[in-house]
């Protein structure tokens, strides 16, 4: 009988034990946890205006949002966020930026590339100093429009009223604060060639908002005569990059984020790498514990 209680007992802590163990860790889950421990990290790479606990909530509905996100390599997605605090974008709905997933066939995986939107293109140039405006717009085969290089360049539109036809165009004008101006005018064979190279070309932004991709795109033809400083051309290389050398250790309980730079090839290199473990002084969890999982 003795016997007999002892076997009931332990099948019964056996059960209990089994009740207790930790659920497997969602994506989602998995996600937060390295966004909460990027926290630091993600604070001292935005510029001051910005706020990490904002760009990791931000962050986390995007991903959220678009489930391919979820299945992409989580070094390639941690990268991209981290992309998005060193210039100082927003992803998301406001067009500054977008991470968008892809097929990475060489390494047979789910890489994120990162675009940055018309918006965000925008804040760059903006933030020379030197520019008083900047803006672009598309151009269609109703609108009356002229445009002329050379020693006296011009350039005129008037969008039609009505019908509009077919997008024939974009444009791009920048008022330099000094009182000077430059335009760049792209034809749309042009911004599709350019589209048909993107890793993305077929998928993102350049299917749900193209007209602001095209806008984007003459923008960053026309920086390139724009007075910017080499930090700010030096962000604008990591314009349509698939960053996957963040190295995340230890079961998701350290992690290294590196510095970037760019190499003349445009692609990401690591440099400075950062430690960060739970044991560090630094390692201060981001306040978004309330976002539902």
């Amino acid at each position: 009988m003795v016997t007999a209680n002892n076997s009931e007992l332990k099948d019964k802590l056996a059960v209990k034990a089994n009740e207790t163990k930790a659920a497997p860790k969602s994506p989602v889950q998995t996600i937060h946890d390295y966004l909460k421990k990027m926290g630091p990290e993600i604070a001292r790479a935005l510029p001051k205006h910005m706020d990490a606990d904002r760009l990791a909530r931000v962050a986390l509905t995007v991903i959220r949002t678009n489930p391919k996100l979820l299945e992409c390599n989580i070094q390639s997605l941690m990268g991209a966020v981290m992309q998005c605090a060193q210039l100082g974008l927003e992803p998301g709905l406001l067009g500054h930026a977008y991470l968008v997933p892809f097929r990475n066939n060489k390494q047979n995986t789910m890489d994120v590339q990162f675009i940055i939107g018309y918006r965000g293109m925008i804040d760059l140039a903006r933030r020379s100093g030197n520019i008083q405006s900047i803006y672009s717009h598309a151009v269609y085969e109703n609108d009356t429009f002229e445009y002329e290089y050379g020693l006296e360049p011009k350039l005129n539109h008037k969008p039609a009223i009505g019908a509009r036809g077919k997008n024939i165009g974009f444009y791009a004008v920048a008022h330099f604060k000094d009182g000077g101006y430059q335009f760049e005018f792209m034809p749309i064979e042009e911004v599709e060639a350019r589209r048909k190279r993107s890793k993305a070309a077929n998928n993102g932004p350049w299917i749900t908002d193209f007209e602001e991709m095209g806008k984007k795109t003459v923008i960053r033809h026309m920086f390139k005569y724009l007075p910017v400083s080499v930090e700010i051309m030096r962000d604008l290389s990591r314009d349509e990059t698939a960053p996957t050398n963040l190295q995340l250790t230890g079961g998701g309980e350290d992690y290294i984020v590196p510095d970037y730079e760019i190499a003349t090839d445009n692609t990401v290199m690591s440099t400075d790498a950062a430690e960060v473990g739970p044991g560090s002084a630094e390692n201060k969890a981001l306040s978004f514990d309330g976002v539902t999982q």
